[in-house]
């Protein structure tokens, strides 16, 4: 049985499904995987040892990487070739060595549609609200534009991170995306939400909004998947929200 080694770098994720889900996909295929988690919160430290890490990757022999927050944007200038989805995204997830090379490549926008599109079917797209405008964030919001969102609008906690993303998705889909200020702006007339940011994950615990802002005419996209009941889902689902749970992404990627 051939050997594998790969791994996930990020922070908090002590308790991620991904070494279990690959391990037991590669005896599918007739591989040893060894998954490591590499955490940056357990070993205190910050996303500036990245390039240490990308270099001991190449040196250990993994043969790839996913990559999580907060580090999917600055992993890419210590990659030596992206993918075409993740340069169009501003983000990668996943490291792929080719060689003596490592690719940086994006799968977070095609994990969610096939996680949406199975969890949410017929889901209104009139008006999108995307909470979120970092890696994660950027590919959702690439991905629902392509499956035929009339507007996205896009809200982060740093407001110009949500009118860079805007902008540059308008140079790709005139007329469908704006940004807001806040949620309550947002999601006045929306139809559905995506939450991709970080709160609600084991280690970053809460609400990315306030309950009193939900309706039950919303469609709530979660892609948080530790816990996989976030509260977030849990207020939603109370007040009879339809609802996709971020399982649905992690096993999409």
């Amino acid at each position: 049985m051939s050997k594998l080694l790969i791994g996930l770098i990020g922070a908090g994720i002590q308790r991620s499904l991904s070494p279990a889900l690959h391990e037991e996909e590669g005896r599918h295929h007739g591989l040893r995987v060894h998954y490591q988690l590499i955490d940056l919160d357990a070993a205190g430290v910050g996303a500036e040892v990245l390039p240490e890490l990308m270099r001991a990757a190449r040196v250990m022999g993994f043969a790839g990487l996913n990559i999580t927050y907060p580090c999917k944007q600055s992993v890419m200038p210590l990659l030596d070739e992206l993918s075409e989805e993740a340069r169009a995204i501003g983000a990668v997830n996943t490291v792929v060595r080719e060689g003596a090379r490592l690719v940086g490549c994006n799968t977070d926008g095609s994990g969610w549609s096939w996680g949406f599109r199975r969890a949410l079917p017929g889901a209104d797209l009139s008006r999108v609200v995307l909470l979120g405008a970092g890696g994660a964030g950027s590919a959702c919001a690439d991905a629902v534009l392509r499956l035929g969102a009339r507007h996205l609008v896009i809200v982060d906690q740093e407001p110009a991170r949500a009118s860079a993303l805007s902008e540059r998705l308008s140079r790709h889909f005139p007329g469908r995306v704006s940004a807001a200020g806040d949620a309550a702006a947002g999601l006045r007339g929306a139809t559905g939400l995506i939450q991709a940011t970080p709160v609600g994950m084991a280690a970053h615990p809460g609400m990315p909004l306030p309950e009193g802002l939900l309706r039950s005419e919303l469609w709530v996209s979660e892609i948080v998947y530790v816990p996989l009941e976030t509260p977030l889902l849990k207020a939603a689902r109370r007040i009879g929200c339809r609802t996709a749970d971020g399982g649905h992404m992690n096993v999409g990627q």
